[in-house]
């Protein structure tokens, strides 16, 4: 059985190797890993969470319900209380719920902005974020201990286990609600209301900004929120490929403003009042000056090695300590269980503020730019404009290339620093960095960064450049090499 956990938990395609059987298997890894002494790592988490609550959520994917109900089967067998969801939840949704019901952790079954083919497991810890990785490793160990032993998971019938109260069905989003409302300013946004398009791509996050929003004023006006497992055919992915409908939408004079979530609305994506896509880098930058010029908010910026350096001029702009990251928010989340974190974000739209939980969530971050917006009295492309002027240019791009076979992580990195060119469009190679895959870094702060996938058989090419021209070099350049690698 060949599953492991990425950068976020363990994916796999339905009916391939995601299947009820391995479900329960990883489910009762994670019942023996939470049950051990030790879990927790020494982490001091105030108040004490309970040992035996458990938290478990699904999104809208094809048999998502049923797999949740296994998964809580497993739990309520291994001597667990389960809050399981009453239906399809967003991911940060149930990050909160454990955090703010005191759970030890959660189980949300979900693959995220993956194909639809895919679903997946992710584990929540009991801070209200994403299990580090010391703690999916140790389900990694028992998950192989138990197949080295031949042993299966525990399990209760699940009817029994609900009238034994150890399975409870409920509804988070209430709670959620409550929590959102103390972050972000909804009298700012009412003093100017929005006409906004919200699209939530088929996924867990369809109608959760709506209910946040009534009461504001703002027009909204909803795509692609009935359940549909299959998500239109496409990734539910908010980035400017898959957002045709959104974009079609604000042509058609639906809305002055749009925001998309993923399948399991950890992510965000935006659109102008042009149906121009406004990507994460931009977004995270924009809720950085805003917090720190307009809240008056401080503290350390946390950015993973994909994303745009303009975090990195804002924020000693503002005096701020700037922390890189390898990719995945799970990297973030360790400084913010550390430190006073202002703005912690990732270049795939996973991005989390001051005062909220370690996990990254596409429906307070659209709110926090809806907020944005309201503030400012102008619209999306003026202040996209009005930041590139300050710290840009910055043109962004990344190129996926599918792997048909493994790469190994160590000889990519080995070839590409032992092949480092000098310069790239004419510009100087300034720097190298390893911190996740292979970093060149150029004199003018425009940089290529080559990295597997954490999650999918995927090369990844990312570039930042100053220029179309330079940002096209940085392309070409890092495709010809993947090709190499590959």
């Amino acid at each position: 059985m060949p599953i492991n956990f990425g950068t976020d938990g363990w994916r796999a395609v339905i009916s391939d190797t995601f299947t009820f059987h391995n479900l329960r298997n990883v489910t009762q890894a994670i019942a023996d890993a939470v049950n051990s002494e030790g879990w927790l790592n020494g982490m001091v988490i105030d108040p004490p969470p309970d040992p035996k609550l458990m938290v478990v959520g699904f999104d809208t994917r094809f048999l998502s319900d049923r797999y949740a109900r296994e998964a809580a089967r497993v739990l309520a067998a291994n001597g667990f209380k389960v809050l399981l969801c009453q239906a399809d939840a967003p991911t940060p949704v149930v990050s909160y719920t454990v955090k703010n019901l005191h759970a030890i952790g959660g189980i949300m079954i979900t693959a995220s902005h993956n194909a639809p083919r895919y679903n997946g497991v992710k584990l929540k810890a009991a801070y209200g974020g994403s299990a580090l990785p010391e703690l999916c490793r140790k389900v990694e160990v028992y998950l192989n201990d138990n197949e080295s032993q031949g042993r299966g998971p525990n399990l209760i019938d699940y009817d029994l286990a609900r009238q034994e109260g150890l399975i409870t069905r409920f509804n988070p989003i209430p709670e959620y609600h409550a929590h959102l409302r103390k972050l972000i300013d909804f009298d700012v946004i009412a003093e100017n209301p929005q006409y906004i398009v919200v699209d939530s791509m088929y996924g867990a996050g369809r109608g959760v900004i709506r209910g946040l929003l009534e009461g504001t004023g703002c027009e909204i006006h909803e795509i692609r929120n009935e359940m549909n497992p299959g998500f239109g055919g496409v990734h539910p992915e908010p980035i400017g490929q898959y957002l045709n409908a959104l974009s079609g939408a604000i042509c058609m004079g639906k809305g002055s403003l749009g925001l998309a979530t993923d399948g399991d609305a950890d992510r965000i994506g935006a659109m102008d009042e042009r149906g121009v896509f406004v990507d994460p880098h931009k977004i995270i930058s924009l809720s950085l000056r805003y917090l720190a010029e307009k809240r008056k908010q401080s503290g350390s910026v946390v950015r993973t090695v994909s994303t745009t350096r303009m975090v990195d001029l804002l924020a000693a702009r503002y005096g701020l300590e700037v922390h890189e990251t390898p990719v995945g928010f799970n990297h973030i989340a360790d400084y913010m269980l550390k430190e006073k974190v202002l703005i912690g974000g990732e270049e795939s739209g996973g991005i989390s503020f001051l005062g909220h939980i370690p996990e990254g969530d596409g429906i307070i971050i659209g709110l926090l730019l809806t907020e944005i917006v309201a503030e400012s009295g102008t619209t999306l492309s003026e202040l996209v404009s009005d930041l590139l002027a300050e710290v840009g240019p910055a043109v962004y791009a990344r190129r996926d290339q599918r792997l048909n076979r493994p790469v190994a992580k160590e000889k990519m990195v080995e070839y590409l620093i032992n092949n480092a060119p000098k310069e790239i469009g004419g510009v100087k190679v300034d720097q190298v960095s390893t911190k996740d895959g292979v970093k060149y870094i150029l004199d003018d702060n425009s940089w290529l960064l080559i990295r597997p996938s954490g999650t999918e058989p995927v090369l990844r090419v990312y570039a930042e450049g100053r220029t179309d021209e330079m940002l096209r070099a940085l392309l070409a350049y890092g495709e010809s090499v993947a090709t190499n690698v590959v």
